[in-house]
């Protein structure tokens, strides 16, 4: 079968299969993912609408609760990462500014993502 890639694509290992699957694979099963914790995370805090401080607190404290908060603040910003990072790859042509948008897209993720878990586990080992 007659490759489609040029030859200096083929040389240095470039083409659709060598990352795009991976990638399109990861934002499905995330985005799998994030429906039923949406709704879950939506429906509680509908649910506890009008309820204090202590008692968010008290919600919060649950491991179960925990666990999915932080199941959910991981699938969210792994789910940003991965669709920005392919908006800038289709649209930022400079190869310099897109890498550096690329590490800081990831940078900022697991800085708002780390500082997401962070709180919830602060919360349940204090409340």
């Amino acid at each position: 079968m007659k490759s489609m890639r040029t030859p200096m694509a083929r040389v240095r290992g470039l083409g659709a299969a060598k990352d795009g699957t991976g990638h399109w694979w990861a934002q499905r099963l995330t985005s799998l993912a994030l429906i039923p914790l949406a709704v879950w995370f939506v429906a509680s805090v509908v649910a506890m609408a009008g309820a204090d401080y202590a008692a968010m607190v008290a919600w919060v404290s649950n491991p179960l609760v925990a666990g999915l908060l932080i199941l959910l603040i991981v699938a969210t910003f792994y789910h940003a990462t991965l669709g920005v990072q392919v908006v800038v790859e289709d649209y930022v042509h400079h190869e310099g500014a897109k890498f550096a948008t690329i590490i800081a897209i990831k940078g900022l993720a697991i800085v708002l993502g780390l500082t997401g878990v962070l709180a919830v586990l602060t919360i349940l080992f204090q409340g």
